[in-house]
């Protein structure tokens, strides 16, 4: 059994991973997020309770658990406190919650210059969620952002003054409203004072937590996809959320991460703007969207619907270095009578069998489909992969067949019982 599980997705985001990574941390000592922001959209049931988690680690709700935002994150510190405060409403003491003194501070200019910045690309939007990501990310890529280790310092009025400063500059060019320094250095000294006990040296933390044998589950947010590197560039988010963001993003050294588990869609779905090759609409797309509830946990807009895409999980196999598959959602799909699933896409005359790094020419593929026969029994209480009907069994052995990565895991509902484990992790 291993001691280091990475969960993540492995196509655009909202595969379920919130879940997945839920479900583990019952066994796990920590859950650390290691990337992006409250940016990132988890639904966890259980209980028959629904929670909607943005910046915090799935691991919140168990007390046994050590929860971590990790320096690859960029943290909404007002937002930060208004989830735990709403947590703590619903009676979780959130004394397992911490963040790491490297983490990047998300400042209420960076949302602003973020809408700004989306507006002005007019016909070329990104999609973006608007929640400041980009704009805090390039900050700390420029070298100018501030650290969770400089929010609660002495120095840290200094600082600020040149950054409020500065974007007060670039709002000018926009024509936009500027910041009054002294009314958000106020609320920002306030709001460092009850963030100072969650700040922790979070790399010293991890390292010691792997040498006395602790077990760690990694939560990623957004999808492989959406990777700054890897993904369908540029429609993409600002940080690394594939596998190598997690060594980046916490401090872990590469060769520490045992198991890579890629979180997948029965279908496929996507939110904002970019190329979908498997995208359809139709009356089987808007069933898929009733019964998935598929609309983006933080933005609300309702998510494109499209069909299992093997390129693209077969691509983030390779990227991430997959071990397992968790098959999340295959409940929604009964009720079909057939189900297609994408095995290459068609360029120009050839057959591509991975993502093109030109958006120009993943805009320009089509799909190659195969169809599977559907199922009309309800699988929403089965326990294990025999009890699926035979339908379901061969559509989750064909994943594997394309993706070359076996299904370890797959939910059946939303609830975190409806969730069945082939392979014993931790």
């Amino acid at each position: 059994m291993s001691k280091t599980i990475v969960v993540l997705g492995t196509q655009w985001g909202d595969e379920g991973k919130g879940k997945i990574t839920n479900y583990l941390s019952e066994k796990a000592d920590y859950v650390v997020r290691y990337q992006g922001g409250d940016n990132a959209g988890h639904t966890i049931c259980f209980e028959n309770k629904t929670y909607k988690l943005h910046l915090l680690p799935s691991g919140v709700f168990n007390p046994k658990v050590v929860n971590i935002l990790g320096n690859g994150m960029v943290v909404n510190v007002r937002n930060f406190l208004k989830e735990i405060a709403n947590l703590k409403e619903m009676g979780f003491s959130c004394q397992n919650l911490f963040i790491s003194d490297r983490a990047q501070v998300l400042f209420d200019y960076h949302i602003k210059l973020d809408g700004l910045q989306e507006q002005s690309l007019g016909d070329g939007k990104i999609g973006t969620t608007n929640k400041g990501i980009g704009p805090a990310y390039t900050d700390k890529v420029s070298r100018s952002g501030i650290r969770f280790s400089d929010f609660i310092n002495p120095s840290f009025p200094e600082l600020f003054f040149k950054k409020v400063k500065e974007k007060n500059l670039q709002l000018s060019l926009y024509q936009a409203e500027k910041f009054d320094y002294n009314k958000l250095l106020e609320e920002y000294q306030k709001i460092a004072e009850e963030i100072r006990p969650y700040v922790i040296d979070s790399v010293t933390m991890l390292n010691e937590a792997l040498d006395e044998g602790k077990k760690i589950l990694f939560e990623g947010a957004q999808g492989t996809l959406l990777d700054i590197d890897f993904g369908t560039y540029p429609f993409v988010t600002s940080s690394n959320c594939s596998a190598g963001g997690v060594a980046t993003g916490t401090g872990i050294g590469p060769n520490k991460i045992k198991e890579i588990i890629g979180v997948v869609k029965a279908y496929n779905t996507r939110v904002g703007s970019g190329a979908f090759v498997t995208e359809f609409e139709d009356d089987i797309s808007r069933q898929i969207r009733k019964v998935g509830n598929e609309y983006g946990t933080t933005t609300k807009r309702p998510r494109r619907i499209g069909w299992f895409d093997g390129v693209i999980v077969n691509y983030s196999r390779m990227v991430n270095g997959l071990t397992g598959l968790a098959v999340t959602l295959l409940d929604v799909l009964t009720g079909l009578k057939t189900i297609k699933v994408c095995t290459g896409y068609e360029l120009n005359g050839k057959i591509l069998n991975s993502v093109p790094a030109s958006i120009k020419d993943f805009e320009s593929c089509r799909p190659i489909y195969e169809e599977l026969p559907g199922w009309d029994q309800d699988i929403t209480q089965v326990k294990n992969f025999e009890e699926l009907p035979e339908n379901a069994q061969r559509y989750l052995n064909r994943i594997e067949e394309i993706t070359k990565v076996p299904v370890i895991i797959f939910s059946v509902g939303p609830d975190q019982k409806q969730t069945v484990i082939r392979k014993k992790l931790f």
